[in-house]
């Protein structure tokens, strides 16, 4: 299944929102984005996905009516019985179009269609042909893959292939709670202190400088994955989709920008001075599509 036409997906919310703001995030997503594929469900800690259980009926309802196809995004990591549960849920829900996070997933997911997210360790053209074989029909490649990867994977997979080009990079994810060890707590009680930090906490150095995200049991980068100038290479190798990944932002605004780059309607040079005024909290990079240091920004004529 080839794509005539790039798609936008709106990554999973990686983090702890209100149920409120959670809705209305998506209610407005719903209404007023012009992303074609929307991944809703909690990925990083099964004890969040409660609070959203009572708004997500509606949360579907609105997206479905808008036209919106639906993933439903499973775990990152399966640790305990709570986290089995919350996979379970999705995978043996025949009628739903889960995306797998890891492989226990896509074991259950066997013979019938599913996706496959960026945090399965899919490097290569051979673990790509595997998971095409298990089921999958599309896949969203780990972000710090260089654009030489990309290409030959691209080439030669019979699915479409997916890049994440805007937001925080997913670097890890670990059975300890780091977000709660900053407060002095446990996992076990962590009083959700993870929902304090709307994009994240940041971490520094013993110099103060920020490098790196915590985000609950995710390691995310410091830097924010921006690939405007990127988007018609990516496009010129067979990307059929790229992913946006939630941020406290106008996100709404943010897809129209690369809706609007992708269409030939604005340059990529005037799509990144929007994306400099809505995003301030940290700087840009694509280091690891450049094939150097994650943290970096490759301007083109480097």
């Amino acid at each position: 299944m080839k794509m005539t036409r790039t798609e936008l997906t709106l990554g999973p919310v990686l983090y702890n929102w209100s149920p409120e703001r959670w809705r209305d995030y998506y209610f407005e997503i719903a209404d007023e984005a012009p992303v074609d594929n929307v991944c809703v469900g909690e990925v990083v800690c099964s004890k969040r996905a409660p609070f959203f259980e009572p708004v997500l009926a509606d949360v579907l309802e609105r997206l479905e009516g808008a036209g919106k196809r639906i993933i439903h995004a499973a775990p990152i990591l399966i640790m305990d019985a709570r986290d089995t549960a919350l996979a379970r849920a999705l995978t043996s829900g025949g009628c739903l179009y889960v995306e797998a996070n890891d492989l226990a997933e896509v074991a259950d997911l066997k013979g019938r269609p599913f996706a496959v997210g960026p945090f399965v360790n899919a490097y290569n053209e051979g673990t790509v042909a595997y998971l095409a074989r298990q089921g999958a029909t599309r896949i969203c490649l780990p972000a710090e893959l260089p654009i030489e990867s990309i290409d030959r994977i691209a080439k030669s997979s019979t699915i479409p292939v997916e890049v994440q080009v805007f937001g925080r990079i997913p670097l890890a994810i670990s059975a300890r709670c780091y977000h709660a060890r900053a407060h002095g707590l446990h996992k076990s009680g962590c009083q959700y202190v993870c929902g304090l930090d709307e994009d994240g906490m940041v971490v520094r150095t013993v110099d103060g400088v920020p490098f790196l995200t915590l985000n609950g049991t995710q390691t995310q980068s410091y830097t924010c994955l921006n690939l405007t100038h990127q988007l018609a290479r990516l496009q010129a190798i067979g990307i059929s989709a790229f992913r946006l990944n939630p941020q406290a932002v106008d996100m709404v605004a943010v897809s129209q920008l690369f809706r609007d780059v992708t269409d030939n309607k604005i340059t990529p040079e005037e799509a990144m001075a929007g994306l400099t005024e809505l995003w301030t909290e940290s700087p840009f990079s694509n280091g690891f599509l450049m094939g150097q240091e994650g943290v970096k920004y490759i301007h083109a004529a480097e």
